[in-house]
């Protein structure tokens, strides 16, 4: 059988929007859909997901990209191997094992209701707010899945009696969709992959396993969590009454480490993902690479249950693309996010205007949940204009401060630079479409930024790590990035250093604006 009529499907559930997309044997996408579902923002800083829509989504873009493919003459019914998932991180589900039904919204990354637990922990632990880094790698925030699960614990009845009674499961977004997948009430596999449990502050980032200190520490039976395994390996097959029954999922990671994958990121090579938050991470290899500049110690990947270990450092953005959803849906400056180029094009400059986009507070690497959003030094000379060019600004000084931290963590033996002794970002996401952003984080970073002829990387990702499992795939195969670079897209900094260090200087200010203002009277 040849390399275009072997399929691998990948299963991308994003924070806004869940997509299935069909690839040949050749990497080439050759069928997909995408579905939105809704966001639910009960209170000031609370986000939540309806499980039960999110699985509808799944069903839908199955079988309509199923469609697509075949009407377009793929014979996908016998050519399918395997599925990859891939997921937005955090994202916090208990579920009735008895019922298969939620017992609470799911609550999201970016929610910030666990502040006060939050604050709790960092008074009781002799280590504060690092008191669980040496552990799992993660500092104690709102950000992390224990946390929800610790407020569910507090504040649900109907989570407490299910753990009470034996009856509840906990996961994140990936083991809720594997475990309805593979057949829900009676028969669902309750799994998770090593990057997706990295993220819930749970796991030990030696072992790869639930670490039980910190679960004694939080009071979190072990019995209602997932079997950790790997992001390449057949977990179990899609279960009767699903669009595609019988197929092995076969790869499983967190987004933004399917974005590593899909970019071929070795070590010492680094990438940043556009999405609704923004997220870099450079692979560090074998090593657990320790922050002292506001990043995470994380998992990269772990291409096999016998394959080695791949760490990561992260820089984790709570707001990049969804600042350009508030243009739109909140203040009405743009109809749709696509116009935020071509308004931004229209001056300049920002006219001196620095936008912070502090919603929920700010992540790495400055880890302020008190921080709030600022829009400075506006005359009466700003416009829209400007406003939209902040914004954009805004998504390249964020992603510069993680690079930077990045840089002082990982040291010049931690990266690899071209020929020409250059750092190239690989880039990522849907908001890479936009030149103009590129150009302006090129020109803040002073480094070349690399866009690949394929932006949807995430879904790639998976796809990789599941026709891994299968055999459609090797791992050299997988990581020969010369081609994917002769059809990227380079931007180059033009910008002169003189004029960057002012322009990070005033960004700063802007940044130090955003401090203590959580409790601002309304």
């Amino acid at each position: 059988m040849s390399k275009s009529e072997v399929f691998i499907g990948s299963l991308d559930q994003g924070t806004t929007s869940t997509r299935f997309i069909i690839y040949d044997g050749n990497a080439r996408p050759i069928g997909s859909h995408q579905v939105e579902f809704t966001q639910f923002y009960p209170e000031a800083g609370w986000v939540e997901h309806d499980p039960m829509e999110i699985l509808e989504s799944v069903r839908i873009c199955i079988a309509k990209a199923l469609d697509k493919a075949t009407a377009d003459g793929h014979n996908v019914d016998n050519g399918l191997n395997a599925i990859g998932l891939t997921n937005q991180r955090e994202t916090t589900v208990v579920w009735s094992k008895t019922t298969g039904c939620p017992l609470y919204n799911a609550i999201v990354w970016m929610d910030v209701r666990t502040s006060s637990i939050c604050r709790k922990l960092e008074k009781e632990l002799p280590g504060g707010r690092t008191h669980f880094v040496e552990t799992s790698g993660l500092p104690i925030s709102t950000y992390f899945s224990a946390l929800k699960l610790l407020w569910l614990l507090d504040n649900v009845d109907a989570v407490k009696e299910a753990v009470d009674a034996g009856d509840a499961l906990f996961g994140t977004i990936d083991t809720w969709l594997i475990w309805n997948l593979t057949g829900g009430v009676g028969n669902g596999l309750h799994v998770t992959d090593v990057s997706n449990a990295a993220r819930t502050m749970l796991m030990n980032l030696k072992t790869l396993d639930w670490d039980t200190s910190t679960l004694e520490i939080l009071g979190i039976p072990a019995e209602i969590l997932p079997k950790i395994v790997s992001n390449a390996e057949i977990i179990g097959n899609i279960a009767k009454g699903w669009p595609v029954p019988g197929i092995p999922i076969a790869g499983c990671l967190g987004d933004q480490h399917a974005a590593m994958l899909g970019q071929a990121c070795r070590r010492g090579e680094a990438k940043s993902t556009y999405g609704t938050g923004a997220f870099i991470l450079l692979n560090t290899g074998e090593e657990i690479v320790p922050s002292n500049h506001g990043l995470l110690s994380t998992l990269a990947f772990k291409l096999g249950p016998e394959a080695p270990t791949n760490y990561a450092l992260e820089g984790s953005i709570a707001i990049a693309g969804a600042a350009v959803q508030w243009l739109r849906d909140s203040l009405g400056i743009i109809k749709s996010a696509s116009e935020i180029e071509e308004l931004a094009l229209q001056v300049e400059s920002t006219g001196g205007v620095y936008f912070v986009p502090a919603f929920n507070g700010l992540f790495a690497p400055w880890w302020r949940d008190d921080a709030r959003g600022v829009c400075i030094g506006i005359t009466r000379f700003t416009n829209k204009a400007h406003i939209a060019r902040a914004v954009l600004e805004s998504m390249c000084f964020q992603v510069k401060d993680v690079l930077d931290s990045m840089h002082k963590d990982a040291g010049e033996k931690g990266e690899v630079k071209n020929e020409k002794g250059e750092f190239l970002l690989r880039v990522d996401g849907g908001a890479t479409v936009n030149d103009l952003l590129m150009q302006i984080q090129a020109d803040l970073l002073g480094n070349p930024v690399v866009r690949p002829a394929d932006i949807e990387t995430t879904a790639l990702g998976a796809a990789y790590a599941a026709g891994l499992a299968v055999g459609v795939w090797t791992e050299e195969e997988i990581f020969s990035s010369g081609e994917k670079m002769e059809k990227a897209t380079i931007f180059r900094p033009i910008l002169r250093e003189e004029q960057r260090k002012k322009k990070v200087d005033s960004w700063c200010k802007a940044v130090s604006r955003t401090f203590d203002l959580a409790d601002l009277s309304l």
